[in-house]
């Protein structure tokens, strides 16, 4: 009956949606814990001694701790033995209570050893199995049975019934802190990181408190901002151990450190990240200090939780000038002093105080005065405990911003101040922020009396605002001068016409009015060009049109420019003469020549032919359209140009290639000589050597085969060559894993095309996927778009390493029949000892897992197979194992 328990408890546990109906169904079935089968671990070639943590073991004197000296030599001095324990811890307790001599308790000292890679140096274990099991070297499974039962204080504390806790195993003291504070650092690590365990196995660890006399422990080991209780369920990634979704979903992933495959450093298949206990105590009050761990559902999957050795805390602090307890770090601008004091202030009290771990001489009072940046740390010794309590704070130095005093200024008009604009001329302080005020009184107090838009702010002007200049945590204040800058009126006189004899004119803008300082600039439209001097108030122009002047005074800072426009239109009395142009052809074929001539002026201005001359002689290599400009006798050029387009046929192309392709005897090819470029818009006619006048012929004849190509204007000729094709070789086959890769000779060195079921189907790769094992396979290699082609018959034998001759029809036999057929094919099974238990024959080709119709026991055999590979005639010679299982 318990064989069949185990057997349906570990298949549920592998099949979790059948295990979960089992368990709304049936409650009662519910609370009956039977054993699961943990499943064997992988070994890996790196998994040995030395790449796991030692526990309980030699040459560590704290191997051999009582749990006093645990408590007092381990996890509040770091394992060191120096006696810096603390008198004020008593009443220890351990459970199950099992001397240290013995090897199977479960609980004891562990140390990282020299080659791991662990977080914690040393400390405390305490485990739902033997300690020892959680390090020192592989095993096959961490599952073993404390037979300790469950733990109500841990049950409370994680939130599930005691009755679902098995393997308890704690440790608790007294304690008297002489201190606020006490913290503990630790991490859990379990064997229920395993498929989908996570999802309903909630091995869990607590780490109780409550002061002498109270009712109610409180648990420190929960995670932060409400995240609950450490335990597996609550603590758990996304994804399942090995790979794949976990069914439920993640849980506080953040705090779950990964998987251990391959298994380094412990014996888990899982753990959380390193976490921090802490508590706020009363100095001199008793406490009592639990802590606590347990399997749920069952007494398989061991867990543990790991303590880091010297990790108990007695809580100095560091406060400020008003008593508070400083953060981590605090900032000090330009070295303003700063005053540090220890929270510590009993009577006896020794104090040392470090900057930058360095020991600063004669700090030994509880405050100190600090005037540069850097670490503080401060360690205080109280009487009666020899274990210094320390902290630190880091003070981060700020450099306050350079500003200056500076002025904004708007445009004549505009009383809208975006004072922003203001900021480069007031700091070059990069990364600094900006605050504005009303009054400096506000802007130095840098408090919320600040101008709430200060990217349009209403001034006349003759005014000042304040800004408060912030670089990082440090300030400057800077005042700002608001200005309305004097207007700007631009005035130009007319000025007199351009003729083809007076090509230039001379624009006056000297009654114009504006500030030191500005700038011109004229504009020219409606075909005006300025001539010369574009940037004064007397420009040279040379043709009619539209003349703006724009005179500009730019400010600083904020890149304010203000400014005034005027314009003046410029008039010509011209006479442009009119341009036409001509030609003997429009169409010509690439290469020739065409003639140009151009009348209606006296010279010419041709835009892409040099020369002057009426007539022209060009030979465009493409279409190309041609501009003449003709010049009147009174030297005005013609308003508009003459064009004309001379249109370039191009010659023939063919996308004939080179090489045709290849062809074997029978073979028949298509040749395409290619139609016309689209959009051509040209007609071609062909002719071949053979006299065949079509664009494609269809040809069996191997050599050169040339066709002419016309469009009506030019004529080209294109040869081609059809190659004679040689058949493919299969030169090697390769079958593994059902995937099946085939390599051939082939001289042709053209693309090949290959096939596994006859010529059935063919492909361009030669790699085949899913392929059955142990099928005789039709294999042929052929030339593409040719009929050269290879063939091979080849078996895809695959060799299983399990025969089960139980008469189910599956792996009752190894069946060597298919590649018995190759040459010099042998095979043979032998025992462990090299005794051959069977030998093939012609008529004794499968092995049932006999000898000489004897049954075999269970266990591990060897097999070797040679044969004459029937692609590559190199010989094969395959060994390997068969696990040959059979009822006994």
């Amino acid at each position: 009956m318990l064989k069949t328990y185990k057997m349906l408890i570990y298949r549920m546990k592998n099949y979790f949606p059948f295990l979960a109906l089992l368990f709304l169904g049936n409650f009662i079935f519910a609370q009956i814990t039977y054993p699961r089968t943990p499943p064997k671990n992988i070994s890996y070639p790196h998994q040995k001694a030395g790449s796991f943590i030692d526990v309980n073991v030699p040459p560590y004197p704290a191997s051999n701790y009582t749990p006093t000296q645990l408590i007092t030599d381990v996890l509040m001095s770091n394992g060191t033995g120096t006696g810096c324990g603390t008198p004020a811890v008593s009443n220890v307790v351990v459970y199950p209570n099992l001397p240290a001599s013995n090897v199977n308790r479960s609980w004891g000292y562990f140390n990282k050893a020299a080659v791991t890679n662990f977080p914690f140096a040393d400390g405390i274990v305490l485990m739902t199995g033997y300690a020892k099991n959680a390090g020192n070297s592989l095993l096959g499974n961490n599952s073993t049975t404390l037979n300790s039962g469950g733990d109500a204080d841990l049950a409370q504390a994680i939130g599930i019934p005691v009755s679902q806790l098995n393997d308890a195993t704690y440790i608790e003291f007294d304690f008297v802190p002489t201190a606020t504070q006490m913290k503990f650092n630790y991490f859990m690590a379990s064997e229920e990181y395993t498929g989908t365990f996570p999802c309903s196995f909630a091995d869990g660890f607590a780490l109780l408190l409550k002061a002498q006399g109270a009712a109610n422990y409180t648990n420190l080991a929960v995670l932060p901002a409400g995240g609950g209780p450490v335990s597996v369920t609550n603590i758990r990634p996304s994804t399942a151990f090995g790979g794949g979704t976990l069914s439920c979903g993640p849980m506080n992933p953040t705090y779950f450190a990964g998987y251990n495959d391959p298994r380094t450093a412990l014996n888990f298949n899982g753990r959380t990240i390193p976490l921090t206990a802490m508590a706020t105590v009363i100095p001199g009050q008793t406490y009592h200090i639990k802590m606590v761990i347990a399997d749920k559902g069952d007494t398989a999957y061991d867990s543990a939780v790991f303590i880091e050795g010297g990790s108990f805390f007695i809580g100095v602090q560091i406060l400020g000038p008003g008593g508070q307890a400083l953060p981590d770090s605090i900032n000090m601008c330009d070295n303003t002093p700063q005053t540090l004091t220890a929270s510590i202030q009993t009577a006896g009290t020794t104090y040392q105080w470090y900057y930058n771990n360095v020991l600063i001489p004669n700090a030994t009072s509880p405050t100190i005065t600090v005037n540069q940046p850097g670490v503080y740390k401060l360690e205080a010794t109280i009487p009666g405990n020899p274990c210094p309590s320390s902290a630190t704070v880091t003070v981060v130095g700020g450099t306050s911003p350079t500003v200056q005093d500076t002025t904004l200024t708007n445009c004549s008009g505009n009383n809208v101040f975006n004072l922003t604009l203001s900021e480069p001329g007031v700091t070059s302080t990069p990364n600094t922020s900006f605050k504005y005020y009303l009054t400096q009184a506000d802007a130095v107090a840098g408090n919320n009396n600040f101008i709430a838009t200060p990217l349009t702010f209403n001034s006349p002007g003759n005014q000042s605002v304040y800004v408060n200049v912030k670089n990082g945590f440090c300030s400057k204040v800077a005042k700002v001068d608001l200005v309305i800058a004097d207007p700007i009126v631009v005035s130009i006189a007319q000025p007199a016409q351009i003729s083809c004899t007076n090509s230039t004119v001379i624009l006056d803008a000297t009654a114009s009015t504006y500030p030191a300082g500005s700038v011109f600039s004229w504009v020219a439209s409606a075909g005006g060009t300025i001539y010369s001097n574009p940037n004064t108030l007397t420009p040279t122009v040379s043709s009619a049109g539209t003349y703006t002047l724009t005179i500009s005074r730019n400010y600083q800072p904020g890149d304010t420019t203000c400014s005034g426009s005027a314009a003046v239109n410029v008039t010509a009395n011209l006479t442009k003469p009119v341009t036409q142009v001509t030609t003997n052809k429009t169409k010509i074929c690439k290469g020739e020549s065409v003639t140009l001539t151009a009348t209606g002026g006296v010279t010419y201005n041709w835009t892409t032919i040099a020369g002057t001359g009426a007539v022209q002689t060009v030979s465009p290599s493409v279409t190309t359209t041609f501009t003449v400009y003709a010049i009147g006798a009174n030297g005005c050029p013609s308003i508009n140009p003459a064009t004309i387009k001379i249109e370039v046929v191009q010659p023939p192309i063919s996308t004939l290639p080179a090489i045709a392709g290849q062809i074997c005897t029978g073979d028949q090819i298509v040749l395409d000589a290619g139609a016309p470029p689209a959009g051509s818009n040209q007609t071609y006619t062909y002719l071949w050597d053979s006299g065949e006048t079509t664009q494609t012929i269809t040809t069996g004849v191997v050599g050169p085969h040339t066709v002419t190509i016309k469009n009506g204007t030019c004529s080209k000729s294109f040869t081609t060559q059809v190659v004679q094709a040689v058949p493919p070789t299969i030169k090697s086959i390769e079958y593994n894993n059902n995937t099946l890769s085939l390599w051939a000779y082939n001289p042709s060195n053209g693309p090949l095309q290959y096939s596994i079921d006859g010529g059935f189907t063919w492909q361009d790769s030669n790699i085949f996927t899913n392929v059955q094992n142990n099928v005789k396979l039709i294999i042929k290699v052929k030339l593409k778009n040719t009929s050269c082609e290879s063939t091979l018959e080849y078996f895809t034998f695959f060799m299983s390493n399990v025969i089960t001759p139980n008469g189910d029809g599956v792996n009752d036999v190894i069946d060597f029949t298919g590649i018995s057929v190759y040459k010099d094919f042998s095979a043979g099974i032998f025992d462990r000892y090299g005794t051959e238990i069977f030998k093939t024959a012609p008529n004794r080709l499968i092995w049932d897992g006999k000898f000489q119709t004897r049954t075999l026991p269970t266990a591990t055999y060897w097999y070797k197979i040679n044969y004459e590979d029937p692609a590559s005639k190199e010989p094969v010679s395959k060994t390997g194992w068969i696990m040959l299982k059979n009822r006994e």
